[in-house]
């Protein structure tokens, strides 16, 4: 019995392993942890290590999609940390986990089947965190290893990897170290033999480029897959669930199409807006419905409903296919009428309107210093940055009401695109903060390419040099495997339609960001190589009517906005910079109505002094404060000084150019002649020229003269040199009789405690 419990303790463990080719492995490995999961797996690059598992319900639930939730959270005790703030407790889920959750999300979703109802939960845990292994790019692997371990239906295996490259040298799931130094980072997420999704950010690439690093990680893509099916045949594939499939009826579907395709095919070729063309679908849906009785419409209803979609979809995708017009009237290369405007709002630091037919963002630019950055703290990532977007999409930009829940994952997602198309083009010596805020209010068709281009403008409007404009296009494709239809500046309702939507950003040297969800299977490189060469003519488009409204970066930022610069304070000076307590750095900022921010250069340790202030003045005094603190004179110069007190052996004076500055000029140094009072030659308040000596190592000070730089008066002769003999002057007496008779101490005559005053 005893050795029938500790065999069943034990457990069974499988594990494949994939080789990178450069020395580093993952792993993959199930049957240790969370076997009561419908599918768990543990992969492993290094000392990271992700827990993955996947759980759905046996019972559909009540809706017509699929209730998937793909969650990611990083705990801290996998990097030895404590979670910052007060609660020390891992909350809700930071903006780079929910970046993650997205990316995996993408992929997976439209693997279930389409009549798939039950609540689905995949969970992804970060466990250990090795430095250099980051983690996010083996989400995607865990997710599908996880899913292929269980019986729930999912059409094929994917995964996911980050391609860069370094000197032209593509690095499959590079290190965060290696980022830093690599033009391209990129995420992609495929099947076998399809890819689905691409998301990412480069520097000025080509399309050819792009095309290149997404065959790369697709190859790899393909060994991961293969390690997968080893690993399943290992454990013993699970018989798929049986399911309650969706209802479907050939004749309802027969009298649909007959109703409402020739009518869908006439709406959507009417050329007309978003709202009357909803209008007319909507009026043409119950017309429909009128076909039907009412005992019909119950039984029947719910696949009336959703066979008029399909109809309506098959419609106008045919129409794009067969005419080459789209539900707006435009051709497939067409982009839609622009206008824009730059310095809208009086009060911010800098502001501009993009709209592109229906899709309007009102961007603006507050700029500040590096106390404003934007903080990261969290296991596998900590820094901060310096340039940040926020991206807003309100219920009313699509003429809806909805109930407000705080930022959504779309709209994280949607401006980290846009943060990633414009972060590259932001100087690395550019001083400021800088906070982009995107206020979407209308929106049909590709919000976040919009908040590229007002982004744009915005910074050029705030004064922020920008190295060049970045534009940014969404784009469709259309496809029946024979026929396609690439789709330039696609609709809302085209998005929804389409067989991929992928969004590009860019100068007119290259790409700085893309991000791409493809719908169908083995789409041809060629076919994504001229839609990419599409999404470019789009680009130059709208990058030209951005220049016509700014055609380049303000030199200077707003009269009301603040001034930023930059000043140098060596290590030594800091502490006598801030103050006992911060008192003098804090007095300097009320006087000169500035904010001063101190930070420590990592390299050399010298202070870096960050001065942001609307009035030039407070800057210049915070400057000449800085200029008096390092000010070193050159021996031999001749300085301007002021006298600021007189002492009976000279005078105190303070440099000109360097206030606070000051040091003594001796009597001697006033006038060649001699001079019996300090006053005779200066006062206080005076304004005279001395040269500088250097230091004076009899007097250990620095030593300043006015009488070196006057000429000497006409028969002067130098005083002449004391005698240099022990007695100095004095007769013979030795230090014991010091002037008295050479009397012992015994021969001395007694006081007289006695004797009167």
């Amino acid at each position: 019995m005893l050795e029938q419990e500790e065999n069943f303790m034990i457990p069974n463990v499988f594990k494949e392993v994939i080789d990178l080719g450069d020395g580093r492995e993952i792993s993959i490995e199930t049957g240790k942890l969370a076997k009561q999961a419908h599918g768990s797996v543990v992969v492993q690059s290094g000392e990271t290590m992700l827990l993955c598992t996947v759980v759905s319900n046996y019972d559909a639930a009540d809706v017509d999609f699929l209730p998937l939730t793909v969650d990611y959270r990083e705990k801290f005790a996998a990097a030895g940390r404590y979670p910052g703030g007060f609660f020390k407790r891992e909350a809700r889920p930071s903006t780079e986990e929910i970046l993650v959750m997205r990316i995996v999300d993408r992929v997976l979703r439209p693997l279930f089947p389409k009549d798939y109802h039950a609540e689905t939960q995949v969970m992804i845990q970060l466990m250990s965190l090795d430095k250099e292994v980051m983690p996010d790019a083996l989400a995607g692997l865990a997710a599908s290893a996880a899913i292929q371990l269980s019986d729930i239906p999912f059409e094929t295996p994917i995964s996911e990897v980050r391609v860069g490259r370094i000197n032209g040298e593509f690095i499959i799931n590079p290190s965060l170290s290696q980022l830093d130094q690599s033009d391209i980072d990129m995420v992609i997420g495929a099947s076998e033999d399809s890819v689905m999704m691409v998301e990412g950010e480069m520097s000025e690439i080509s399309e050819e480029e792009m095309v290149e690093a997404i065959k790369v990680a697709h190859e790899a893509i393909k060994v991961q897959i293969e390690a997968q099916k080893r690993l399943v045949a290992q454990v013993g594939a699970k018989e798929t669930r049986a399911y309650e499939p969706e209802a479907e009826d050939e004749s309802v579907l027969k009298k649909v199409k007959a109703f409402a395709y020739d009518k869908c095919y006439e709406i959507a070729k009417s050329a007309s807006s978003k709202s009357d063309r909803g209008l007319a679908f909507s009026e043409l849906k119950d017309a429909l419905k009128a076909e039907y009785t009412e005992e019909e419409l119950e039984e029947v209803g719910g696949l009336v409903s959703k066979y008029f979609s399909k109809i309506q979809k098959e419609a106008v995708r045919n129409l794009v296919l067969e005419e080459g017009i789209r539900l707006d009237g435009r051709k497939t290369t067409e982009v839609r009428p622009i206008w824009c405007e730059v310095d809208y709002l009086p009060s911010t630091h800098g502001s501009s309107i993009f709209t592109r037919g229906e899709t309007q963002a009102l961007a603006t630019v507050t700029l500040g210093t590096s106390r404003e950055a934007n903080m990261i703290d969290n296991p596998s990532l900590e820094g901060e940055e310096r340039f940040y977007l926020h991206y807003n999409f309100p219920p009313f930009s699509t003429g809806e009401a909805r109930p407000l829940r705080g930022t959504s994952r779309r709209e994280i997602g949607h401006g980290n695109l846009a943060q990633r198309a414009l972060k590259r083009m932001v100087p690395a010596d550019c001083p400021y903060t800088v906070r982009i805020v995107s206020e979407v209010l209308e929106s049909n068709g590709s919000s976040s390419m919009a908040t590229v281009c007002a982004g744009t403008m915005a910074m050029m409007d705030a004064g922020v040099q920008m190295k060049k404009p970045v534009s940014g296009i969404a784009m469709g494709l259309i496809s029946d495997g024979e026929r396609y239809a690439v789709l330039s500046d696609i609709l809302g309702d085209e998005d929804h339609l389409g067989d991929m939507d992928f969004k590009v950003t860019g100068t007119e040297d290259g790409i700085t960001a893309c991000q791409m969800d493809i719908k169908i299977k083995g789409l041809s490189y060629e076919i994504l190589v001229n839609a990419l060469q599409q999404a470019k003519e789009g680009r130059m488009h709208i990058l030209g009517k951005l220049t016509e409204t700014i055609a380049a970066p303000n030199t200077d930022v707003k009269a009301h906005a603040p001034k930023m610069v930059t000043a140098k304070l060596p290590n030594d000076l800091i502490g006598a910079f801030i103050g006992p307590g911060g008192k003098v750095i804090q007095e300097l900022q009320k006087e000169t109505g500035t904010t001063i921010v101190i930070n420590e250069d990592p390299v050399t340790g010298e202070g870096i002094v960050e001065i942001l202030g609307t009035d030039q003045s407070g800057i210049d005094a915070v400057l000449a404060k800085i200029d008096s603190l390092t000010f070193k004179p050159e021996v031999g110069s001749v300085y301007e000084m002021k006298v600021t007190k007189i002492l009976d052996f000279g005078a105190v004076v303070e440099y000109v150019e360097a206030p606070g500055n000051d040091t003594l000029i001796h009597i001697s140094e006033l006038a060649w002649e001699r001079t019996n009072n300090v006053t005779d030659v200066v006062n206080v308040g005076d304004t005279i020229d001395v040269k500088y000596l250097g230091f004076d190592p009899k007097t250990k000070r620095e030593k300043v003269s006015r009488k070196a730089i006057l000429p000497k008066p006409e028969g002067w002769q130098p005083r002449p040199p004391r005698e240099n003999n022990n007695n100095r002057g004095r007769d013979n007496r030795g230090r014991d009789n010091r002037g008295r008779d050479n009397r012992s101490r015994d021969d001395r005559r007694p006081r007289d405690d006695n004797k009167e005053d």
